[in-house]
């Protein structure tokens, strides 16, 4: 199917990237929200991100015009009636999502793709909510949507391999790199980032390393950010709510650290909100007492401590790979291709299993039995891992691990 017209629901700054992103492949697109000051707000986004490109000599003020052109604002779903293809990116808030997905179900096309952005939602879930599942799918963007080139495709139970393939061949027209990715909760780049991004959290209320010195440290790992500014820049709540599904998924392993709510309390929000692990505007060269204050109580209440290193950090996501690998989430390639192209994971180590592979997967799996008997549950060896040591896959020394290898 040959997608002409799309729309995409929620005018915020994803949805408006998304939008953008359309535009500049050539394919007209619907941009809806609910009242015409979100719709203009999110128009402003677009056509700052095409003004950035003719200010860097990439584009003309004319073709910027054209793009423009391409893109429609509205308050109401009259103009959904000749779409192709609607991109839903609002909040992650299942019973919202629901309520608009049977929202379209009725305003679109019998033969309308309706897909989420959602980053950790069911997919099947909103499926139930239409009367036709088999034509709805995930279809993640990464922040910033017209920069990162993933995009996770997931279809749910129902989804059909014909929608997935179309929606696959739009993510590609769009320039995009797509992964598809079998459903599970946080599906596979989000369910990897969260055991990082949450032990990182712990090292830093634990007082083994501040959270400058761990952005440090990972950035001369290689990735382009450290977690905290990422945490900063994807914005808390968003965090918040797909921890929220991942420990309601998979239980202790993904309990969050207790700064998280203490953050969220206090309304450190990130960039969005002039405070997160990092303060900003005005405020971005002054210190930090209310952080410090919090971080030096979490660490007087702390009784299991350990170093940081940044394998520590590293070695969940690994250990969650390894976990999807075993549920058939995706394979080996496709959890490199998405942390190198979702969350910066340097090429120049192959990704996320390569860099197992050149460690040593018995090294690996000593590391992840310290830590556990060190801190705890969490960092408890996937069984798959331990089944490839078994047997002798102990990566690139042996020349078999998550890949064979020639050499």
């Amino acid at each position: 199917m040959y997608i002409y017209k799309t729309a995409v629901v929620g005018a915020g700054a994803m949805g408006a990237e998304i939008a953008q992103t359309i535009t500049f492949s050539g394919t007209p697109v619907v941009l809806k929200d609910v009242d015409e000051a979100r719709v203009d707000k999110g128009l402003d986004v677009i056509r700052k991100i095409y003004q950035r490109r003719v200010d860097r000599g990439k584009m003309t003020q004319e073709e910027t015009e054209q793009k423009m052109a391409l893109v429609t604002g509205a308050t109401t779903y009259d103009a959904f009636r000749e779409v192709d293809l609607v991109v839903e990116a609002v909040p992650e808030q299942l019973e919202l999502k629901r309520k608009i997905f049977n929202d379209l179900d009725a305003a679109t096309p019998e033969g309308a793709i309706l897909a989420s952005n959602t980053s950790s939602l069911s997919i099947s879930a909103l499926g139930a909510a239409t009367k036709r599942p088999h034509k709805v799918i995930g279809m993640h963007f990464f922040y910033p949507a017209h920069i990162m080139k993933l995009v996770e495709v997931i279809p749910g139970l129902e989804t059909s391999d014909e929608t997935a393939s179309d929606v696959t061949g739009f993510a590609e027209l769009l320039r995009k790199l797509p992964v598809r990715v079998n459903e599970c909760p946080g599906f596979l780049v989000n369910r990897i980032l969260m055991p990082y991004l949450n032990e990182a959290a712990c090292c830093a209320q634990e007082g083994s390393a501040s959270p400058k010195q761990i952005d440090e440290a990972i950035r001369e790992f290689g990735l382009p950010m450290g977690p905290f500014a990422l945490v900063d820049n994807l914005g808390f709540d968003v965090c918040r709510e797909v921890v929220n599904v991942l420990v309601d998924a998979y239980g202790e392993r993904m309990q969050p650290a207790a700064i998280w709510e203490r953050m969220h309390a206090k309304g450190r929000y990130g960039v969005k909100s002039g405070a997160g692990f990092y303060l900003y505007g005005d405020r971005a060269d002054q210190s930090d007492p209310e952080l410090d204050a919090m971080l030096k109580e979490l660490a007087a209440s702390t009784t299991v401590t350990g170093a940081f290193s940044v394998n520590r950090l590293i070695l969940p996501m690994v250990n969650e790979a390894v976990r999807c690998l075993e549920e058939r989430v995706c394979t080996a390639a496709d959890v490199d291709l998405a942390v190198i192209a979702g969350i910066g994971f340097p090429q120049s180590k192959g990704g996320l299993l390569h860099y197992a592979d050149e460690v040593g997967l018995d090294v690996v799996l000593q590391d992840l039995e310290q830590l556990t008997t060190q801190l705890g549950s969490r960092f408890w060896p996937s069984p798959l891992l331990k089944r490839k040591v078994g047997a002798g896959h102990l990566g690139r020394k042996t020349k078999k691990g998550f890949f064979e290898y020639s050499e």
